[in-house]
């Protein structure tokens, strides 16, 4: 079956360029005959498909709606119920289940995140400053002209000087390889997988077609992303690292250890011992590994690292890890802290993550429930992802060695939740037709 990727909206394929500017609006509708509107307004800003070759320094705009921005349009109750219960519910009522709980739960999140005033997500991505600012240009002038749609949040996004997170990482490295899409992965070891775990309309890993909203055109080449802003801990990241280290090498590795990556992007199976920036430059290279034949035990890699845990590839695991992929798109925000600085200087700085996928419950909210927050499947009960769980200062990670193992106890948390929603990503003739509604 070949996919109609024409219709798909690029702010759902396409790899994050490098470097990076770009924004996300959130918009709440007031009226259901301006929401329309501003959706026709937006048709000639959104783009779809991939890019072509000579359009590297191109800028995309994607547009999202929740739920309740569903509902805000007029859209029929029978499509209404006729999409999954998690997308239905959204992501605050489901916090607990995701493990934002503590200082992560939905009363401590940013305005209007969980509030249900978040109806449009807007998000605009470049390479380019230039670029991005036509095109923001072109969607500010949609949703400026039309009355009874509001701007509630907007966040700017920006690839540090550095190149890497606020925690001091390379990040964006890794896309699954999409059967039928024509957009390489980034790993030659991984077997192309099936076009409908992310995208709607077209049969999964299972074999069959994802439940899909109906009518067919609404559903048909959409997608669903789970939006989340994250404030980083990078001050107690470096005290911890510190405190359980007893120099600047055993802090690298053992920061190495808990992501999987050394901070270039060069991987721990590839290279255990040392940084390797010559390989992490290398496409080819950099993310070109399995687990099970060089490290099933996790002595360069621990289980429990955050790259392996979120994406396990051919680890041996309890279940299918090729059920659980997802498209993830990872932002920067907020200044860098100055290198070699302990103390939090109290800036917001961290991630927008946007994970794309057609199945939110085995996809998202699985690897969170069961991948990030509870370490069963690799055979450490109870123990969270070191960098994304949830630990409040009784956290532990456990680092495999020989001729003992290490863990390390009283953990903080490193990541706090902002806020987060739950979005569907139509197909851009799905945004026609909802731009088209009549009542």
């Amino acid at each position: 079956m070949s996919i109609e990727i024409d219709d798909v909206q690029s702010g759902a394929l396409r790899p994050r360029p490098v470097p990076y500017e770009g924004k996300y609006i959130l918009l709440r509708v007031d009226d259901r005959h301006a929401g329309r509107a501003l959706l026709r307004r937006l048709l000639p800003v959104v783009s779809g498909g991939l890019p072509d070759a000579d359009r590297q320094q191109d800028a995309w705009v994607a547009v999202a709606l929740t739920y309740q921005g569903l509902k805000a349009l007029g859209v029929p109750q029978e499509s209404l119920d006729s999409f999954p219960q998690a997308f239905r519910e959204g992501m605050a009522a489901r916090a607990e289940l995701i493990g934002d709980v503590g200082e992560s739960a939905p009363p401590h999140w940013e305005a209007p995140f969980g509030t249900g005033d978040v109806h449009i997500a807007l998000s605009a991505l470049s390479s380019d400053t230039g670029q991005l600012d036509k095109e923001l240009e072109r969607a500010r002038a949609a949703y400026e002209d039309t009355p009874g749609v509001q701007v509630i949040w907007q966040q700017d996004v920006h690839q540090l000087p550095t190149g890497r997170t606020t925690f001091g990482f390379r990040d964006g490295i890794s896309h699954p390889n999409i059967e039928g899409v024509g957009l390489p992965g980034s790993n030659p070891q991984e077997t192309p997988i099936k076009a409908g775990e992310f995208i709607l309309g077209y049969p999964d890993e299972t074999g069959n077609l994802p439940p899909m909203p109906s009518p067919d055109v609404l559903g048909r080449n959409g997608t669903y992303a789970a939006v989340r802003k994250v404030h980083t801990n990078v001050a107690a990241w470096r005290r911890f690292l510190r405190a359980n280290s007893s120099g600047a090498e055993e802090e690298a590795l053992l920061a190495a250890k808990m992501i999987g990556r050394w901070p270039s992007g060069a991987p721990l199976t590839l290279t255990p011992e040392h940084d390797d920036p010559e390989l992490a430059a290398d496409p080819h290279r950099v993310n070109n590994f399995l687990y099970r034949e060089n490290d099933d035990r996790g002595y360069r890699c621990p289980a429990g690292a955050h790259i392996r845990r979120t994406n396990p590839r051919d680890a041996t695991i309890v279940g299918d890890a090729r059920m659980h992929r997802l498209i993830r798109r990872g932002t920067t925000y907020g200044p860098p802290l100055p290198e070699g600085v302990l103390e939090d200087d109290g800036a917001d700085r961290g991630l927008v993550g946007v994970f794309l996928g057609a199945h939110l419950e085995r996809q998202f909210e699985f690897i969170k429930a069961q991948w990030v927050n509870d370490g069963n499947f690799i055979g450490y009960p109870g123990e969270q992802d070191p960098v994304a769980g949830h630990h409040g200062g009784t956290g532990s990670v456990t680092i495999p060695e020989k001729p003992i193992r290490r863990r390390l106890q009283n953990l903080p948390s490193f990541v706090v939740t902002r806020g987060g929603e739950y979005c569907f990503l139509p197909g851009l003739r799905a945004l026609r037709w909802l731009a088209e509604l009549e009542d």
